[in-house]
């Protein structure tokens, strides 16, 4: 097989001609050894060909560094798989429709629905079997009957509202050609056709859209979870599965755990499954506020695994001088930056120019920072700014800064992520905004109901 460094690792050159590598997931530096830079050597993939290769690869791809090329040799083949739809009163012709015909089963769960009837004949026609909860237990309950029901080795997890695409089910089945591998998900794309200005901004920035590149899932990196709408696991890997005391981010708490006890999972956005948004101006509002409430009883069970900023002592310090706002605030920005580049430069004395390099990950360091601090103002801890609102004018100035730059910067880079969709400056701006604005009051409600502030909390990097 072959692995293809992932596209935001940078290399740096180091003294002797060594070099290091600068990216992964989550971002870290690692010095390649002599061996290891003559088996990548000065391109971007690698072919696994030998004991040397295969350890490399191995390293590479457990850190996030690289991911497999595609095709991968030896992945598991369809009769492997049983897919499990947990569904209530909802139309399953249009899922059912687009599934293979070589599954090794299909289990549809219905979860208290009010024509069983019409349903068992639906699932018959498609070769399935259905169980039935006579009262609705959740997803989560669905979802576990239908992976007991399973008798094969792998189960797919497709939500009632998802429509797989062309030559979805290969890819994700590919990666299992890894034994490490326990969890493999699609990119969820927006069902077609998209009308309106809310179907627009979440055909490029829904929350269950990761992103157009592969990824190895990890918390606190840029792809922290996956949803269950769409979701390939080993069947011995996710025990029970899901935790059915959780009525929402269940799916972020299986990632979690799977993460825990040392599985590797992944990202796959080559296959694609589309996902029937929420369009209508209440029901959208409602569920991204729903989604907030789940992150109290993640932090809750996964400390410090979902804070809402990961800062530094010297990146708080500088940010927080630049929320002052002072004659005085550039200057200790630049002091404090200089000092961390300084002492980080000590650390780097193996690369080329280790001032140089130093300078640079600071600046990376600092601006990331940055977004972050704009993010946990409109998002995370907007009611707390909110009230500031009235009694301070530069926090009124901050804030109409971060909205109006940090909206700007987010329709930029998610512009394109729907070939078919062009949404306009202003309607996302506006749109990302109130996204914001619901999932931080679900969050500071799941908080109270709680009575745990732990997903309110920012953390330093390595602790929790």
């Amino acid at each position: 097989m072959r692995v293809v460094l992932d596209r935001r690792v940078r290399r740096l050159a180091g003294r002797d001609g060594g070099s290091a590598l600068l990216g992964g997931a989550p971002p870290k530096l690692v010095h390649l050894t002599p061996r290891a830079q003559a088996v990548l050597g000065d391109g971007d993939a690698m072919t696994v060909a030998d004991p040397t290769s295969r350890a490399l690869a191995r390293t590479l791809l457990d850190s996030g560094f690289a991911h497999p090329a595609h095709p991968i040799p030896g992945g598991p083949g369809r009769g492997e798989v049983t897919v499990v739809v947990p569904v209530k009163d909802r139309p399953l012709d249009r899922l059912l429709g687009t599934l293979p015909a070589d599954l090794g089963g299909l289990v549809v769960v219905d979860d208290g629905g009010s024509d069983p009837e019409g349903l068992a004949a639906t699932v018959k026609a498609a070769h399935g079997r259905v169980i039935r909860h006579e009262t609705p237990r959740g997803p989560a309950a669905a979802r576990n009957a239908g992976l007991a029901a399973a008798t094969t080795p792998l189960v797919m997890f497709l939500d009632s509202d998802v429509v797989p695409q062309e030559g979805w089910l290969d890819p994700l089945l590919a990666h299992l050609a890894d034994p490490a591998v326990a969890l493999v998900a699609p990119r969820i794309v927006a069902l077609h056709p998209v009308r309106g200005p809310i179907a627009r901004y979440e055909a490029v920035r829904s929350s269950l859209d990761l992103g157009l590149d592969p990824a190895l899932i990890v918390p606190r990196s840029r792809v922290a979870y996956v949803p269950s709408a769409a979701m390939l696991v080993r069947r011995d890997a996710v025990g029970a599965g899901f935790d059915e005391e959780m009525h929402v981010a269940e799916d972020v708490d299986l990632v979690l755990r799977l993460h825990a006890d040392g599985r590797r999972l992944r990202y796959e956005p080559a296959a694609r499954v589309a996902h029937d948004h929420r369009t209508s101006p209440r029901a959208w509002w409602l569920r991204k506020a729903y989604y907030g409430t789940g992150a109290a009883p993640l932090a809750r069970r996964h400390r410090g695994a979902v804070p809402p900023m990961v800062l530094s002592p010297w990146t708080a310090a500088a940010c927080a001088a630049l929320l002052a706002q002072r004659r005085w605030s550039v200057p200790v920005v630049a002091v404090v930056t200089g000092v961390a580049a300084e002492r980080l430069s000590r650390k780097l004395s193996r690369l080329e120019q280790p001032r140089v390099s130093a300078a640079r990950l600071a600046g990376l360091g600092l601006s990331g920072a940055g977004l972050q601090v704009a993010n946990a103002l409109l998002r995370h801890h907007w009611p707390v700014a909110a009230a500031v609102l009235p009694f301070s004018r530069r926090i009124r100035r901050a804030v109409l800064l971060a909205a109006v730059a940090e909206g700007l910067g987010d329709w930029w880079t998610h512009r394109r992520h729907d070939p078919a969709v062009r949404p306009d400056p202003v309607t996302h701006l506006v749109a990302h905004r109130l996204d914001d604005l619901a999932y931080g009051a679900g969050l500071w409600w799941g908080a109270w109901k709680a009575r745990d502030t732990a997903a309110l909390r920012p953390v330093s990097p390595g602790r929790k």
